[in-house]
């Protein structure tokens, strides 16, 4: 049986890569995708309430995934 915390970063390994390419055709077929999402980015946080709650550390993440996206799809 494979580790939790192995299956866990393998899982969002293949998620991330949908979620690319799914970013990557929807703005290919629907421009606009991407700024949209974008747009949405002040609404994103961290849903914790504890110490290691960090709303800015979310946004950035997404950030990155939607220049990312930008860059794929170019």
């Amino acid at each position: 049986m494979t580790d939790p915390t192995i299956q866990t970063r393998q899982r969002e390994i293949a998620t991330e890569h949908l979620l690319f390419k799914t970013m990557e055709y929807v703005e290919a077929q629907h421009p606009g995708l991407l700024d949209f999402l974008e747009s949405s980015l002040d609404h994103l946080g961290d849903p914790t309430h504890g110490a290691d709650k960090d709303d800015d550390a979310v946004r950035d993440i997404a950030r990155r995934m939607i220049t990312g996206a930008r860059r794929q799809g170019v």
